[in-house]
């Protein structure tokens, strides 16, 4: 049987404490803790959070795993209900102006936007922005939907992806005024996902009254780009993370599915799924590593929360 050394080409070293800047596969001893220990990396797993305090479906959010917004949706009838989730619990915050599901934002936990959707009526444009503590109507999407994707660091600058109106290819950027509309996608649909900051986005996933689509675009601030394409086609998926480092998580009407992929800035990678299969579902997080999943439908609405964690990790060595 070969040993350590022969495989790593060094012994197994004691440790006072896990040391600083450990290499994938090393083993050490931890003389503190008396263990065996390795740095590995996890390919990822999603773990029960807080319920959120309304249950619903079509509803906007964002923000970190740690620090995320969930806004609007339906609950029959819809909702303009906001909840702010510090890590492990949901508290109500201050509502939106006005009640709607398949709305969508953009932004972080006290500087958000949230735009569009159905009210009724159909396809609205109205746009709200977040403070931190409370909403404020400022300036009309220039085309009204819903079922659309939105991104953005802020509330000044936000992108507004795809929709229905009916299904349209139509982008539009805000700039903390007004907004503008730039050049569309390059495959019109809606109940797609969208992430990353305003002129480096992604997006993936969605419908056209008709198949599902896997199709995933890059957006340079100026156009977009046409790159690889989901594994499993899907729409209405939760969604975070950046242009480069993104996760795709749930989706379909029907069935519900639970597949999760991680991109990497080139391809998708299929990963663990989640612990409840649903559709029309939030999704935070800063990357492929740290994310959250909240609310959809199951097929039933759900206020369920997920928790994704990813990456380098250090692991006990037990003999079980």
């Amino acid at each position: 049987m070969a040993e350590y050394k022969g495989i790593k080409g060094n012994k197994i070293q004691n440790y006072t404490t896990d040391p600083d800047n450990p290499l994938t596969g090393q083993v050490w001893y931890n003389e503190t803790d008396q263990v065996l220990k390795t740095f590995y990396v996890d390919p990822g797993s999603w773990a029960t959070g807080g319920d959120l305090n309304t249950a619903r479906n079509y509803i906007a959010g964002t923000g970190t795993q740690t620090a995320a917004l969930a806004f609007g949706g339906s609950a029959l009838p819809n909702t303009g209900a906001t909840e702010s989730y510090d890590g492990s619990t949901w508290t109500e915050v201050n509502d939106l102006n006005t009640a709607r599901n398949a709305l969508a934002g953009g932004g972080n936990q006290t500087s958000a936007l949230a735009f569009g959707g159905e009210g009724p009526p159909s396809n609205l444009a109205l746009t709200e922005s977040w403070n931190g503590t409370s909403w404020t109507e400022v300036n009309d999407l220039n085309t009204g939907r819903q079922y659309f994707a939105g991104t953005g660091a802020d509330n000044t600058s936000v992108l507004a992806i795809g929709g229905y109106s009916p299904t349209t290819a139509v982008t539009e950027t805000w700039n903390g005024t007004s907004w503008t509309e730039v050049n569309d996608l390059n495959t019109a649909r809606y109940g797609l996902g969208g992430v990353g900051p305003q002129t480096a986005a992604l997006a993936f996933a969605g419908n056209n009254l008709g198949p599902l689509f896997s199709q995933t675009e890059t957006w340079n601030g100026t156009s977009w780009t046409e790159v690889g394409d989901l594994n499993t086609a899907r729409d209405f998926p939760g969604d975070a993370g950046t242009q480069t480092a993104a996760l795709c998580f749930g989706g379909g009407t029907p069935p519900k599915t639970g597949a999760t992929e991680s991109w990497n800035g080139t391809s998708w990678t299929e990963v663990n799924d989640l612990n409840t299969a649903r559709g029309e579902l939030a999704g935070a997080g800063t990357d492929n590593t740290s994310a959250l999943a909240f609310g959809g439908s199951a097929p039933s609405r759900t206020g369920a929360t997920e928790e994704w964690t990813a990456g380098p990790a250090t692991k006990t060595i037990t003999s079980s």
